[in-house]
C-alpha cells in the first residue's frame, strides 16, 4: 500500500511538472533521460551531497551533463495527415438516392511535453485501436451482399487531435458535400480504455433531438446488456468561439450530428488529456476497449440492421464476428511504442502508411489528405539528443594530482641522470654557475 501511495504521489508530481513544462516559458531547455543503473547512481551521489548542504562548486566538484544536439531549427509548416476508409452500403436496383452514412472517427496522434515520449496509449491509442477493430468486423459483414447493410461507413483516423481537432476541421471541409450531407450521426471514440464502469457520451445537441435520443437508447440497451452505465453529457458550443474541446464539436459547426464516446466526464483542457509522458500501456486495461468495441459495434449493427431495442446479438462471442482480443492488443503495443506528436510524423513514416494500409485492408477505399496544421504553436525539429555525463572533480584534486605528477616527474628525471651521468652531474645542475668578469679594453 506503502509503495502504491508513493507511486501515485510520483505521478502526480510529474503530471504537474509537464503541464509546468508545457505552458510555462523557460529561457533554457528541459530533456527527460530514461532510468538506468548508472542515472540512479548518480541521483543517489546527488541526493547524498545536497543532504549534506555539499553543493556542486569548483572546490568540492560535480556533474556535468553535455548534450550532443545541434542547434533546433524551427519547423515552417508543420504537416498533418488524415486517413479516410470507405464501406459502401448495399444499394437496391434503381435506387438512385444516396444512402445515409455512419462515420466513426478518431484521432490518432498525441501530444506531451517529450514528444519523443509521448506515445498516448489511452488519448488517443485506444481510440484508434477500437476504430480499427469496428472496421474489421464491419468488413467481414459488408464483403457478403447477404449481409451488407442498407449504410454506408465512414472511418476516419484523423490528426491535430491536441491542436482544437485541426486535422478533423480540414478533413470535414474536404468531403464531398453530398457526403457530408449524407451522414446520418458521428461517433467519434476519444480515451476509451481506462478501467472506469462507466462510459460518457457527451453531445452539443439537445437531448431531445431524435438522432441523439435514438443513438443513446440504442447505446443504453446494449450496455446494460454489457453491464456498463452510458451516461449523456449535453454541452452547447459557441459559433464564435474557435475552440472545441471534444472532436464530435467540429462536425457541429457543419451542422453534423455526432456525438463523443469516451472515459473521460469532463472536457479536457487545451494540451491536457492528450498524452503525455503517463499515458502508458500499463495504465490502459484491453478489456475496456474490448467492451467499447463491442458496445459501438453491437449499437451501429442494431441500428443499420433494424434491430434497435431488440435483444439480438449480432457480434456474439462464440461467433466468427467476435471481437478478436489478439488483433487488440497487437495494435495497442505498437501505439504504445510510438510517439504520435502530429508535426513529428512525416507524410511517409512508417505508423502512418501502417494505418492506411490496415484501414485499407478493411474498408473498399482509402483516401489520405495531407495538410498544413493551424494554430499558434510553434515547433522545432530536435526531439531526441545524446546525453553525456562528466563527473567533474574538485580544484583540491587538481592541485593534489599536480603536486604528485610533478613529484614523479623530478624523481624519474634525477633517476636518469644518476644512471647515465653520476651524482656529481645531477648536483652541477642545480648549483649557481660561476659569474665571469667581463674584460675592458
Amino acid at each position: 500500500m506503502v509503495k502504491c501511495m508513493e507511486m501515485i504521489g510520483s505521478e502526480s508530481i510529474l503530471a504537474e511538472l509537464e503541464q509546468l513544462l508545457i505552458h510555462a516559458n523557460l529561457p533554457y531547455p528541459v530533456y527527460f533521460a530514461f532510468e538506468d543503473e548508472k542515472i540512479d547512481a548518480i541521483l543517489t551521489d546527488v541526493k547524498r551531497k545536497d543532504a549534506v548542504g555539499q553543493s556542486p562548486t569548483a572546490t568540492t566538484g560535480g556533474y556535468k551533463l553535455v548534450a550532443a544536439v545541434p542547434e533546433p531549427k524551427k519547423i515552417a509548416s508543420a504537416a498533418i495527415t488524415n486517413i479516410q476508409g470507405w464501406l459502401p452500403g448495399l444499394r437496391t436496383d434503381g435506387d438512385a438516392n444516396q444512402l445515409p452514412t455512419i462515420a466513426i472517427v478518431a484521432s490518432y496522434d498525441t501530444f506531451g511535453a517529450a514528444p519523443a515520449l509521448s506515445v498516448g496509449s489511452d488519448s488517443n491509442g485506444s481510440g484508434v485501436v477500437a476504430l480499427l477493430e469496428i472496421a474489421r468486423l464491419f468488413s467481414r459483414l459488408y464483403s457478403n451482399p447477404k449481409t451488407r447493410g442498407r449504410y454506408n461507413l465512414l472511418f476516419g483516423l484523423t490528426s491535430g487531435g491536441p491542436y482544437n481537432y485541426n486535422g478533423t476541421m480540414k478533413w470535414l471541409r474536404s468531403l464531398d458535400q453530398r457526403v457530408r450531407e449524407s451522414i446520418d450521426y458521428a461517433v467519434c471514440l476519444n480515451s476509451v480504455g481506462s478501467w472506469n464502469d462507466e462510459l460518457w457520451i457527451h453531445v452539443s445537441k439537445p437531448p431531445e433531438n431524435a438522432y441523439i435520443k435514438q443513438v443513446f437508447e440504442s447505446f443504453s440497451s446494449v450496455a446494460e446488456e454489457l453491464g456498463v452505465k452510458v451516461s449523456l453529457k449535453h454541452k452547447k458550443i459557441n459559433i464564435s468561439n474557435p475552440r472545441v474541446a471534444w472532436e464530435h464539436e467540429q462536425f457541429s459547426r457543419v451542422r453534423v450530428t455526432a456525438l463523443t464516446l469516451s472515459g473521460l466526464s469532463v472536457a479536457p483542457g487545451l494540451l491536457e488529456s492528450t498524452g503525455g509522458l503517463l499515458d502508458s500501456r500499463k495504465f490502459v486495461d484491453q478489456k475496456a476497449i474490448h467492451r467499447s468495441v463491442k458496445l459501438v459495434a453491437e449499437s451501429l449493427g442494431r441500428h443499420i440492421y433494424g434491430h434497435s431495442g431488440k435483444n439480438i446479438e449480432i457480434f456474439a462471442d462464440d461467433s466468427s464476428l467476435a471481437v478478436n482480443p489478439s488483433y487488440i492488443s497487437s495494435w495497442l503495443n505498437l501505439l504504445s511504442q510510438t510517439p504520435r506528436v502530429a508535426p513529428f510524423l512525416t507524410n511517409n513514416d512508417p505508423f502512418i502508411l501502417a494505418l492506411k494500409k490496415e484501414l485499407g485492408d478493411h474498408t473498399a477505399e482509402v483516401n489520405v489528405q495531407q495538410d498544413v496544421l493551424d494554430g499558434i504553436f510553434t515547433f522545432y525539429d530536435s526531439t531526441t539528443a545524446k546525453l553525456t555525463i562528466y563527473q567533474v572533480v574538485s580544484v583540491a584534486f587538481d592541485l593534489l594530482l599536480l603536486l604528485v605528477v610533478g613529484s614523479y616527474l623530478i624523481i624519474l628525471f634525477s633517476g636518469l641522470v644518476i644512471t647515465t651521468r653520476g651524482v656529481d652531474d645531477l648536483i652541477g645542475i642545480f648549483r649557481r654557475p660561476p659569474s665571469r668578469k667581463q674584460k675592458t679594453a
